[in-house]
C-alpha cells in the first residue's frame, strides 16, 4: 500500500497526503525547499510569530482543494479521479517558484522573470523526475484543459490559494479581522457553464471574504514598517551587488554569489541553464547569513544596511496621500550625505520612494459570479447589498518616503 503523510495543521487540523504522486511531490527537494522560505517574508518585524513558510501554506491550500473537490462532487459535478489528483498536484506546487523574502528577489537580483515562470519550470522539472505523472496537473495550471473550473480553483478571484492565505496569515498574525470562513465559502462553491460560481446563500460570507482582504493587505501585506523592512533588505542586496560588479569579493552561499556577481534578467535565465539550478538552492537562510557577516564589511554603506537588518533598525517611514515631490527627496538625500559623510549618488541607498495600490475587488479580474435558484448569475457586485461596484473596485493609492532613520 503506498505510503501516505498526516500531518498535524494549527490552521486546518490533521492534512492528509495520500500516497503516490501527492506524497512523492511533497518529498521532492524542490517542494521541501519551500520549508526556509516564510510566507510573509519581513512580516515579523511587524507580527513577531508571522514565521510561518511557504511550504505550510501550499499543504494548507492543498487541504481546502481536497475539500473543494468533495464539494463540488457531492453537487453533481463529475470529476475524474485523474482530474482531482491533478488538480490537488497543481495546488500543492502553484508557489513552488518563490525565491527567499516573498518577493524581494524579483526585479533585484533577477529582472523580469517572475516566481509564475520559475514555478512553471519547476513543474517541469518535479514532472520529469516523477516521468510525466504531471501533465494533466501542468495544463490545468496553465489553463489549457477543457475544464476551465478547475483552473479557477487554482487561480481566481475564490481560488484555495487565497483562502489558505488569508486564513493561515490572520492566525500566524493575530490580525483576527483576516479570518475568513473559508469552510463555508468552499460548500457554497458551484459550477456554472464550466465556471465557478457560489450559490446565493454564500453572499455575505464573499462580502466578509473581500472585506478581510482589504484589511489584510493594508494591515499586513502593506504594512508601512513591512515596507520600510523591506526596502532596507533590497538596497543591501543592490550594494551588495553592485560592490561585486566592480570586483569585490563578498561572502555569500554559491547560490546568492552567483546571482550577485551576474546581471540576470529574462534573456540570461533563457539562455543559462545552470541559473535555475542556483535558483532552487536559494532560500532565506542564504540571505540571513550573508547578512550577518556583511554587518562587518568595510564598505560603510554595505555594513550600515545589514547591521539594520540584524538590529531591526526600519527605515523610517512616511505614508503620503500623494505623491513624495523630488525636492522633499533631494533634501534628505542632502542629509543624509552629511551625516554619514558619503557621497551624495551613494546616499540612494538609504532611500526609497514607492507607490502602492490596492482595490478590493477588480472587476477586471475574474469575477465572482452569484448563482440562483432560477439558473441565473450575477456579478457580487451587483447584488450585495452592503458593497457596491464603486467600492469594491476603488483603488486606493498610497506613498510611501522610506529612508534611514538616523537622518537628523
Amino acid at each position: 500500500m503506498p505510503e501516505r503523510k498526516i500531518i498535524s495543521d494549527p490552521v486546518f487540523g490533521f492534512i492528509h497526503i495520500p500516497g503516490g504522486l501527492l506524497f512523492d511531490i511533497v518529498q521532492h527537494p524542490l517542494f521541501q525547499r519551500l520549508g526556509h522560505i516564510n510566507q510573509l517574508g519581513l512580516s515579523h518585524a511587524v507580527y513577531p510569530a508571522a514565521r510561518h513558510t511557504r511550504f505550510q501554506h501550499s499543504l494548507g491550500a492543498f487541504h481546502l482543494m481536497s475539500e473543494a473537490i468533495i464539494s463540488l462532487t457531492q453537487k453533481g459535478h463529475f470529476i475524474f479521479d485523474s482530474e482531482a489528483e491533478a488538480v490537488q498536484a497543481a495546488i500543492l506546487l502553484h508557489d513552488i517558484g518563490h525565491g527567499p523574502f516573498s518577493h524581494v528577489l524579483e526585479n533585484t537580483l533577477v529582472k523580469g522573470v517572475s516566481h509564475e515562470d520559475i514555478s512553471l519550470q519547476f513543474m517541469e522539472r518535479v514532472n520529469n523526475d516523477l516521468k510525466g505523472q504531471l501533465n494533466l496537473a501542468i495544463k490545468i495550471f496553465k489553463d489549457e484543459y477543457p475544464k476551465r473550473f478547475l483552473h479557477q480553483l487554482i487561480s481566481s478571484q475564490l481560488d484555495m490559494d487565497r483562502l489558505d492565505y488569508l486564513r493561515r496569515d490572520s492566525f500566524f498574525t493575530g490580525v483576527t479581522e483576516g479570518n475568513i470562513g473559508s469552510a463555508r465559502i468552499i460548500k457554497m462553491l458551484n459550477v456554472h457553464e464550466d465556471h465557478l460560481v457560489v450559490d446565493a446563500k454564500g453572499i455575505y460570507s464573499v462580502e466578509n471574504y473581500l472585506m478581510s482582504r482589504r484589511l489584510m493587505y493594508w494591515q499586513v501585506y502593506l504594512h508601512k514598517t513591512s515596507v520600510a523592512f523591506e526596502k532596507v533588505l533590497i538596497n543591501t542586496l543592490l550594494r551588495a551587488k553592485e560592490l561585486s560588479s566592480k570586483g569585490e569579493t563578498l561572502f555569500a552561499s554559491p547560490a546568492l554569489s552567483y546571482f550577485l556577481c551576474n546581471s540576470i534578467d529574462r534573456e540570461w535565465w533563457n539562455t543559462h541553464p545552470e541559473c535555475i539550478d542556483y535558483y532552487s538552492q536559494l532560500d532565506d537562510n542564504d540571505i540571513w547569513c550573508a547578512i550577518k557577516v556583511w554587518s562587518q564589511h568595510p564598505d560603510k554603506i554595505l555594513s550600515t544596511l545589514a547591521t539594520d537588518m540584524m538590529t531591526r533598525n526600519i527605515f523610517k517611514v512616511e505614508v503620503h496621500e500623494e505623491p513624495i515631490s523630488d525636492e522633499q527627496v533631494t533634501e534628505i538625500r542632502k542629509q543624509l550625505a552629511d551625516d554619514y559623510a558619503i557621497p551624495y549618488e551613494d546616499t540612494r541607498y538609504f532611500i526609497n520612494t514607492d507607490a502602492v495600490q490596492k482595490d478590493m475587488y477588480n472587476t477586471q479580474d475574474d469575477s465572482i459570479e452569484i448563482l440562483f435558484k432560477d439558473g441565473t448569475t450575477k456579478d457580487i457586485a451587483e447584488v450585495s447589498d452592503m458593497l457596491n461596484i464603486e467600492l469594491l473596485s476603488k483603488k486606493v493609492r498610497k506613498y510611501y518616503l522610506c529612508y534611514q532613520r538616523n537622518c537628523k
